[in-house]
């Protein structure tokens, strides 16, 4: 559906942008993805220096949004209800805490603050729900956190054009993963900037555009079933 397609471009914007806010205001947290928490956490351990609590804490807080999204998708469609919107609603309710408590810890000087500690759990709960709800409920799109994986498929298929494979399975790929590895690299780039000039209140653009993309998926949802509707036939009076 291209709908599903520009859904999967603003989420890989708004996971590269939150990730790199994330990063750069809470000295190297990775929200979107546990990986990079867990080498840093090795690093950390090593090498002590800062900043090892928030990254541990980052961990449960992703874990447990990841099972809240599951637990909740899972009665929407136990009462034949779409997840879409809820699932971007849930991530906006955890941005906007990660925003807020994040403005209230500023200055952050040291990431063992409670208010830093709270401020980066909210950040990576919201992130889980965008990994949960990636496998859950926009399965027919690429993966739009971690980029490692589409950047291969990617390079795959690429190659494959170029060996003169024409099958139309490997554009519809190529145009699958290509347009996610874009938006999130934009997404980071855009939100480095944006950290820099607005600290954590950057945080209202990835906020506005799961706004949007919700109440655009809950419109469309509505105009389907009335469209349904309208069309279905009507069912004939029965006889006495």
């Amino acid at each position: 559906m291209e709908q599903n397609k520009y859904v999967g471009i603003g989420l890989g914007y708004v996971a590269g942008y939150v990730d790199t806010v994330g990063f750069m205001s809470l000295f190297g947290l990775f929200t979107a993805h546990v990986t990079g928490n867990f080498v840093l956490i090795g690093s950390e351990l090593a090498r002590p220096s800062h900043g090892v609590l928030i990254k541990f804490l980052a961990f449960p807080a992703f874990i447990a949004a990841v099972a809240l999204t599951r637990l909740v998708v899972n009665r929407l469609r136990a009462r034949n209800r779409a997840a879409w919107d809820v699932a971007l609603a849930m991530q906006v309710v955890f941005l906007l805490a990660f925003m807020l408590l994040g403005w209230q810890a500023e200055p952050i000087r040291a990431p063992d603050t409670l208010l830093a500690l709270c401020a980066g759990m909210a950040g990576a709960a919201a992130m889980g729900v965008q990994n949960a709800a990636s496998r859950l409920v926009w399965s027919d799109i690429a993966p739009t956190t971690v980029m490692t994986g589409n950047v291969t498929q990617l390079v795959i298929d690429l190659l494959d054009c170029l060996g003169g494979d024409e099958d139309g399975a490997v554009g519809r790929r190529i145009n699958k993963f290509l347009w996610p590895v874009l938006a999130f690299a934009l997404g980071a780039v855009s939100g480095a900037y944006a950290c820099v000039a607005w600290q954590f209140w950057s945080l209202l653009v990835p906020i506005l555009i799961l706004t949007a993309a919700a109440l655009r998926v809950r419109r469309q949802a509505r105009l389907s079933g009335e469209d349904a509707a309208l069309t279905r036939p009507s069912t004939p009076p029965r006889s006495a």
